[in-house]
């Protein structure tokens, strides 16, 4: 008589595991189509649940579920910045650069849609949503520049070259991920490096901490 191989033992997942596992699925197919395109029976098929079960943890639908999903996301790229506040500043953008950027990477096509709006599903907490990844990303920076009490100019700086990386990930996606992912890594730096410059001549306090780069360098 052949002996079969024990069959393992089923585990029943927490609320939170069976949440996390959820919200897993829902990313993944975010992140290669537009949030439109993917159905709650799309995501319980990738899941290996049934319809009924995400519906009772995201009872609101899609919407509840694409929100959620959002917010995980979101949280994920804001900790893309918080880089230890050790050695010199370029050296610690672009090691933040490079998670941010392997974040766009492994979202692909879904990265607009899932973070920079065009979806039929996009709401004013989704919109706040990604606004709170900016301001957390622009409060990381100045941290980095260890600037306590920035000034208007380098505040509108800062928002406006993280603007920049968002455009410009929008755009290496668009052109076939070229260039290499560390040519882009290092223009943005670049950018970085040039738009304080230009602050600096009309702003002492960017001036300041442009000299300083100047001396890491």
């Amino acid at each position: 008589m052949t002996s079969s191989a024990p069959t393992p033992a089923y585990r029943r997942l927490s609320v939170e595991e069976r949440r996390s596992q959820l919200l897993e699925a829902a990313l993944t197919l975010f992140a290669h189509r537009a949030p439109e395109d993917v159905s709650l029976d799309d995501v319980a098929e990738a899941a290996g649940v049934s319809r009924p079960l995400v519906y009772r943890y995201f009872p609101g639908g899609k919407q509840q579920l694409y929100e959620a999903a959002l917010r995980s996301a979101a949280e994920e790229l804001r900790n893309c910045f918080d880089e230890p506040r050790d050695g010199p500043l370029v050296p610690r953008l672009s090691r933040a650069l490079d998670r941010y950027l392997a974040f766009v990477d492994e979202h692909d096509a879904g990265f607009s849609a899932l973070l920079q709006g065009g979806s039929v599903v996009e709401t004013s907490r989704t919109t706040a949503t990604v606004d709170g990844v900016r301001r957390a990303a622009a409060e990381h920076i100045l941290s980095h520049l260890e600037v306590t009490d920035p000034g208007l100019r380098l505040r509108m700086t800062v928002r406006m070259w993280i603007t920049a990386v968002e455009a410009a990930s929008l755009i290496w996606l668009d052109e076939g991920k070229q260039p290499p992912v560390e040519e882009l890594r290092d223009w943005l730096v670049d950018q970085f490096v040039a738009v304080l410059s230009v602050t600096a001549t009309r702003d002492p306090q960017t001036a300041a901490l442009a000299e300083s780069l100047s001396a890491d360098g």
